[in-house]
């Protein structure tokens, strides 16, 4: 965009000096067709394989906002969270921990819940070689390895590190052989080929990697499982205005099953309309651990 057409956009109240393209009002987004900047963060194996799995659906989206759109897919959940409180993306599809160090640090704000299979919840999960004997965990896997995943993961970090603390009540890090900073589907793998002997993950990407073929269904067990935690979120940065934030819940919750079916994923069937509240679990789990600032 050269700088004279800025400037008249801002003479519009396209958006005010330094906001986010998406603070702007939702008539205007029909009037000029601007590109915006989507975010998704490493739902599937590598950012290609996410960007070819949601850019249907963001595609949907734009088209719905009359706008252009540019897709960036990060390849740890953390990697989401800079890139939202840096002022690089209009909205995004954000891990439920991902989305509160963002908001913590931005004050970006949720305003969807993705479904899966009609529920917008899912678990967090901690899988083991198919051999390991244990009847109670934690206690029968003392000294085993494990591999986290990035700090910037709500299943594979923050949740089993929060029941470490709160539940379990040790220190993973020397209770188990353990390291930290891998992706989902490397936690997968790496128990599929004997490099670990357990891994954290969550049920929707183990279901997805078996149904790809990428690991087997018997190359791995569940050793234990969280209780229910709010799925993905849908965020966009501070500042945007309530009618457009409105704009865009009603065109998501409108995605029927049927449309789900071209639009999202296997298993992804829609949305649900949410709010900050509806992740108050994770902060706290967060703030517990002391990986937020206090307000």
């Amino acid at each position: 965009m050269t700088a004279p057409k800025r400037r008249q956009l801002i003479k519009a109240g396209a958006f005010a000096a330094g906001a986010m393209a998406l603070g702007a009002a939702a008539p205007v987004l029909a009037q000029t067709k601007r590109k915006l900047r989507f975010g998704v963060g490493p739902l599937l194996p590598t950012a290609e394989d996410t960007k070819k799995a949601y850019n249907a659906f963001f595609a949907h989206l734009a088209k719905e906002l009359n706008a252009d759109f540019e897709l960036h897919a990060t390849t740890d959940w953390a990697g989401m969270a800079v890139a939202m409180g840096s002022s690089q993306l209009d909205l995004a599809w954000m891990g439920p921990w991902g989305y509160i160090i963002a908001n913590n640090s931005t004050g970006c704000t949720a305003l969807a819940t993705v479904k899966y299979d009609e529920k917008p919840v899912y678990h967090a999960i901690i899988i083991g070689k198919p051999d390991l004997k244990v009847n109670k965990f934690p206690e029968d896997t003392k000294g085993l390895t494990i591999s986290f995943a990035d700090v910037g993961s709500t299943s594979g970090w923050l949740i089993p590190s929060w029941y470490a603390k709160e539940v379990w009540k040790i220190d993973p890090k020397s209770y188990w052989k353990y390291s930290e900073g891998a992706t989902h589907a490397a936690n997968e793998m790496a128990v599929q080929a004997g490099q670990a002997d357990m891994a954290t993950d969550f049920d929707r990407n183990r279901n997805a990697m078996i149904e790809s073929g990428k690991v087997k269904p018997d190359s791995n067990k569940i050793l234990w499982t969280s209780a229910p935690l709010p799925n993905d979120a849908i965020a966009v940065p501070k500042g945007t205005s309530p009618a457009l934030v409105a704009q865009i819940q009603k065109i998501l919750t409108a995605i029927t099953v049927e449309q789900a079916k071209t639009l999202l994923p296997n298993h992804y069937t829609g949305f649900v309309a949410a709010t900050h509240a509806d992740y108050a679990s994770i902060e706290k789990a967060g703030l517990t651990l002391g990986k937020l600032k206090k307000a």
